[in-house]
C-alpha cells in the first residue's frame, strides 16, 4: 500500500548541500588543513539540517492546522469512449495560502487531459479544477486518492500528500448511442445513423385504432360499419405486433477478440461494437413493446451471463449491469452447445440474434446449430467482418505489390462471402458487416421482420 505522505528535498536544498561539499573540496585543494575544514563544514551542515528540520516541522504543523481537504465530484458511471468531466474541490479553511501541484490517481484504462495542475488555494477559500477522462475498457474501474505536492514554507522540502477517498465505478457500453437514437427517432432523422425504416400509419398486423380516412390509406382497411355510423370514411389502423421476443446469443470466445483499434483514435474493439449494437437493438425492441433477453457463450465461467426475456425499459438497465464488464476470452465457442442450451430454456418462438465473428472452419459446428434453432425460432446470424480487408481492397494501385494486395483482398472477401452464404443457407436475413455498420443494420433487419410479420 502506498504511503500517504512522502517528504523529498527540493532542488534548492540539494544545490545548497552540493555547494557546501564543493566549497569544502575547494578549501582542501587550496591547502587549508583538514583539521580546520572538517569542524567548520560539519558545523555548517548541522546548522543547515537543523534549519531544514525546523522548516519541515513548522510546515507540517501549519498544514495540519489548516485542515485542507479534497472533495471529488464523480458521475454515477462512465461510458466507454465518451469523454467525461471530473471535478476536484480543494477547501482551505486555514489562515495561510498554499501553492500546490495536483494529480489524481486514475485507473490505467483512462486517457486523461488536464493533469497535473498547478494552482494556489487562498486562505479560507475553495478552489476548483476540472479535467477530462476517457475510458478505453468496460468493467469496474478504480479511482485512487488525490496527490497534492506542496512546498515547505522556507522551500527546503517538497511534501507529496495523498488525500481524499478511493472510489470504484462502472464503465458501461457507450449508451450515448441510445440517447441519439431516441432524439433522432423523435425528429424523423434516423437516416443520419443508417436506419431506414419508420413506423408508418396503418401498417402492421395488430389492430390499433379507428381513424378518419386519408388519401393513400389502403382501401382494404376501410371499416364499413364505422363509416356508416360516422357518415364519413373510417379506416382501421394497425401497428406492428407487440409482445414478441428478441433473444441475443453473444459470442464471448476467441473469435471475438479481433481488435483493429488504432492508438489515439476513438475507434472501439469489435466486441465493444457488438455490445453497443446489442444495447441499441434492445432499446428499440423494448420501446416497441417486445421482450428482450440475452445469453453469452464461448467464454469461461466468469463471462457467463443469462438474462431471461423481459419487457419494459428496466430490462435495458438489467442488461447494462450484467454485461458491462464482459470481455472475450481465449476459449473455443461451441455453437451447437449454445443452441441446445437456448432451445431447452426458450420454448416460445423468438427472433434469435447470434452475434459472432464467422470463419469458414466454423461451418461444421455452426450449420447444425442454426438448423436446431430454426426448428422453432427465426434466426439472424450477425457476423463481424474485419475492416482492414475492405481498406486494402479499396486502396489505389501504384505498382505490382499493390495489385497483388488488392487482388488478394478481393479474393479473400469473395471466399468469405461464399462461405457465409453456404453456412446460413443463403438466408437473406443474416448479415456479414463491418463492426461500425452492425448497429444500424441490425435495427433495419428487426424492422423488416416486424413489417413482414415473420414472427
Amino acid at each position: 500500500m502506498k504511503p500517504r505522505r512522502i517528504v523529498l528535498p527540493t532542488r534548492a536544498s540539494i544545490a545548497v548541500l552540493a555547494a557546501l561539499s564543493l566549497a569544502a573540496a575547494l578549501a582542501l585543494s587550496l591547502g587549508i588543513p583538514l583539521a580546520t575544514v572538517w569542524p567548520l563544514g560539519v558545523g555548517l551542515l548541522l546548522v543547515l539540517l537543523a534549519l531544514a528540520g525546523l522548516d519541515l516541522w513548522r510546515s507540517l504543523r501549519l498544514w495540519r492546522a489548516g485542515g485542507l481537504h479534497i472533495e471529488r465530484r464523480l458521475p454515477a458511471a462512465f461510458a466507454i469512449g465518451a469523454s467525461t468531466e471530473l471535478k476536484l474541490d480543494l477547501v482551505n479553511p486555514g489562515p495561510l495560502a498554499w501553492r500546490l501541484q495536483v494529480f489524481d490517481e486514475l485507473d490505467p484504462v483512462f486517457d486523461f487531459e488536464g493533469l497535473p495542475r498547478r494552482l494556489t488555494v487562498a486562505a479560507q477559500s475553495r478552489s476548483s479544477l476540472s479535467f477530462h477522462v476517457t475510458a478505453r475498457q468496460r468493467g469496474v474501474v478504480s479511482l485512487g486518492l488525490t496527490q497534492l505536492l506542496w512546498r515547505s514554507r522556507a522551500g527546503a522540502f517538497e511534501v507529496r500528500e495523498r488525500m481524499g477517498e478511493e472510489s470504484r465505478l462502472r464503465v458501461y457500453p457507450n449508451f450515448a448511442a441510445l440517447a441519439r437514437y431516441a432524439w433522432l427517432s423523435g425528429d424523423r432523422r434516423l437516416a443520419q445513423i443508417g436506419i431506414k425504416n419508420f413506423v408508418q400509419r396503418g401498417q402492421g398486423t395488430d389492430f390499433r385504432q379507428l381513424a378518419e380516412y386519408q388519401r393513400g390509406d389502403p382501401l382494404r382497411h376501410l371499416d364499413v360499419k364505422a363509416s356508416l355510423r360516422q357518415r364519413r370514411p373510417v379506416v382501421r389502423e394497425y401497428q406492428d405486433e407487440r409482445d414478441q421476443c428478441v433473444m441475443f446469443l453473444l459470442d464471448c470466445g476467441r473469435r471475438m477478440r479481433a481488435d483493429e483499434q488504432t492508438v489515439g483514435t476513438s475507434e472501439s474493439s469489435h466486441f465493444d461494437d457488438a455490445l453497443d449494437a446489442l444495447m441499441l437493438l434492445a432499446y428499440v425492441a423494448l420501446t416497441e413493446g417486445d421482450e428482450v433477453g440475452a445469453m453469452t457463450f464461448g467464454g469461461d465461467e466468469s463471462t457467463r451471463r443469462d438474462c431471461a426475456p423481459r419487457k419494459g425499459m428496466g430490462t435495458l438497465n438489467v442488461l447494462m449491469n450484467k454485461m458491462h464488464d464482459l470481455q472475450p476470452g481465449g476459449h473455443h465457442s461451441d455453437y451447437l452447445a449454445a443452441a441446445e442450451a437456448l432451445s431447452r430454456r426458450l420454448r416460445r418462438r423468438s427472433l434469435v440474434i447470434i452475434l459472432t465473428n464467422f470463419r469458414d472452419e466454423d461451418s461444421p459446428e455452426l450449420q447444425p446449430a442454426l438448423r436446431l434453432l430454426r426448428r422453432r425460432h427465426l434466426v439472424l446470424l450477425a457476423s463481424l467482418r474485419e475492416t482492414a480487408l475492405g481498406r486494402i481492397a479499396e486502396q489505389p494501385i501504384a505498382g505490382p505489390d499493390d495489385a497483388v494486395a488488392v487482388a488478394s483482398a478481393h479474393l479473400l472477401s469473395q471466399a468469405r462471402h461464399d462461405a457465409f452464404a453456404r453456412v446460413v443457407d443463403h438466408d437473406r436475413l443474416s448479415i456479414d458487416v463491418e463492426p461500425r455498420a452492425l448497429a444500424a443494420t441490425l435495427v433495419n433487419r428487426y424492422h423488416q421482420v416486424k413489417r413482414a410479420g415473420l414472427l
